[in-house]
């Protein structure tokens, strides 16, 4: 009798460490899963980048100076030397080019604060001698410009054509001119600088970037080009000058 109920307590104590066992198990499987949380949390899009307004239309004074010097690297010298009068009557060095087809040919653009200060600084005579000194040859073509639109959009290409002619009517002539653009953009050629004379609209400059050569100059010679200079008013052949920006301030 105290055999069997001895047998029957060993089997009782088996029985609840059997399930202690099991239960404990489970408990930490639980207590594992449950450690583990996923994030559902949604990620906001990346902003869109914003669109950049290259297009400059307010009115800017602009000096251009084209001439020949018999150095480049002596005349650049000179030029920056001089660069603290020039400041000093609010003149400011833009953009310097060399000619395509003669890089001697220099052309330089600057930017103006009072045209008046900058015409009187020109017809100085140590402004002659400074140009001189420098290595210039022959006279510099001076145009004091007012710059009515500009993309000031990098791009890659250097090379640039400013062409200058006359007009019947500026404000005709831009419009004929930008219904253009489009044909213009086709035979690798896009616009970067719209100006007049500061004294009259009528003398017109245009600078345009060239993308691809043998379009475009193939489109200087065209028939196409002489349609729309004539839809324009334009006054005669204009002048052009094919040139490569080497230095930008």
């Amino acid at each position: 009798m105290k055999q069997s109920r001895f047998l029957g307590l060993l089997c009782s104590m088996a029985l609840s460490l059997l399930f202690a066992s099991c239960g404990g198990g489970s408990s930490e499987k639980a207590a594992t899963t449950d450690s583990t949380t996923t994030d559902t949390t949604a990620k906001a899009p990346a902003p869109a980048p914003v669109a950049v307004n290259t297009i400059v239309t307010a009115p800017e004074n602009m000096l251009i100076v084209t001439h020949k010097v018999a150095n480049y690297g002596k005349w650049l010298t000179a030029y920056e030397a001089h660069d603290s009068a020039r400041k000093a009557n609010g003149v400011h060095s833009y953009v310097i080019g060399r000619g395509l087809n003669d890089s001697n040919m220099v052309m330089v653009a600057l930017k103006l604060d009072d045209v008046a200060k900058a015409k009187a600084m020109f017809k100085d005579p140590k402004m002659k001698s400074v140009m001189q000194k420098s290595g210039v040859v022959g006279e510099p073509t001076v145009s004091f410009l007012t710059a009515t639109w500009q993309d000031t959009a990098k791009i890659d290409t250097k090379l640039r054509s400013r062409t200058t002619f006359e007009v019947k009517d500026f404000d005709a002539w831009q419009k004929s001119f930008e219904d253009g653009k489009q044909e213009r953009l086709d035979n690798g050629i896009t616009d970067r600088v719209i100006s007049h004379d500061v004294d009259n609209n009528k003398k017109v400059g245009l600078v345009t970037a060239v993308l691809d050569t043998a379009k475009a100059f193939a489109y200087y010679k065209s028939d196409a080009l002489k349609k729309r200079r004539a839809a324009g008013g334009v006054i005669g052949e204009p002048k052009r000058f094919l040139f490569n920006i080497v230095k930008r301030y």
